[in-house]
């Protein structure tokens, strides 16, 4: 299963689209008829601590490793949404690091960490000072996982929003962290075109972390981005990501026709 999530997020999933939507029915039904604290006892259950083997060993969090069952279970087995958020993704801890590294960056600011999965950009968020946190991701499984991870860092659980907010009327936000979200071409697109309205109607910052996926580099939005900082990965994180060795944190410099 884990290698799958792996190759999804790399522009290599096989599954048809009735696969994936027969899929998805299911486990929307199981997910609907299950309360916050099953599935918190279904990913303690089914997931383990882990911390030293990143780029933010400050930062415990609870990810699929090779001891656990759905690492190489039949990903059909697994009653939820795909579980990104059991993966530390590259782009998400380049961008924990960067905010752990640098805490005025969000010291004393309004934080939205967008597609969260493990949240552990919020949490670094939070941990160097933010004023104000959300972490949003559609899969509501995520959120959960979001606070538990919160618990583990002895912070409160940070709000959690999942509806999709791309392309929503954007709030206030000083600061918008995105980890490993230019996985998809057309995702890629609308998140371009609802981060430049962020940006003219709120001045927010935009900094988003990713180890170098052709569907960024290939980009438009490629072309606004100043280079912050770049990180070697940890080996073990080199080889569960099939060859990414780097992870760079970018900071999008949009400028409105004013």
């Amino acid at each position: 299963m884990y290698r799958r999530i792996i190759l999804c997020f790399r522009g290599q999933d096989t599954l048809n689209p009735l696969q994936r939507g027969t899929r998805c029915l299911m486990r929307r039904y199981v997910t609907s008829v299950r309360s916050e604290d099953d599935i918190k006892k279904f990913i303690i259950d089914n997931t383990e601590i882990v911390s030293s083997q990143s780029l933010t060993p400050e930062i415990s969090l609870r990810l699929f490793t090779p001891t656990c069952r759905f690492w190489t279970e039949k990903p059909e087995l697994w009653p939820f949404p795909d579980p990104y958020w059991a993966i530390y993704w590259p782009g998400g801890q380049a961008l924990a690091r960067y905010l752990l590294n640098n805490p005025e960056v969000s010291g004393g600011r309004k934080v939205l960490d967008l597609g969260c999965g493990c949240g552990a950009s919020a949490i670094a968020a939070k941990l160097t000072g933010a004023s104000h946190v959300v972490a949003n991701d559609t899969d509501p499984i995520a959120a959960v996982a979001t606070k538990v991870n919160c618990e583990l860092n002895n912070l409160e659980p940070l709000p959690c929003v999942t509806d999709n907010m791309i392309g929503s009327k954007p709030d206030d936000w000083d600061l918008i962290l995105l980890g490993d979200m230019f996985y998809d071409e057309d995702l890629a697109d609308r998140l371009h075109k609802w981060l430049q309205t962020c940006i003219t109607t709120h001045g927010a910052q935009v900094l988003i972390g990713d180890p170098g996926r052709a569907q960024f580099e290939s980009h438009d939005i490629r072309k606004l981005l100043h280079k912050l900082a770049h990180f070697e990965l940890p080996d073990s994180v080199k080889e569960e990501n099939y060859g990414l060795t780097n992870s760079t944190v970018w900071c999008y410099n949009y400028k409105p026709d004013l």
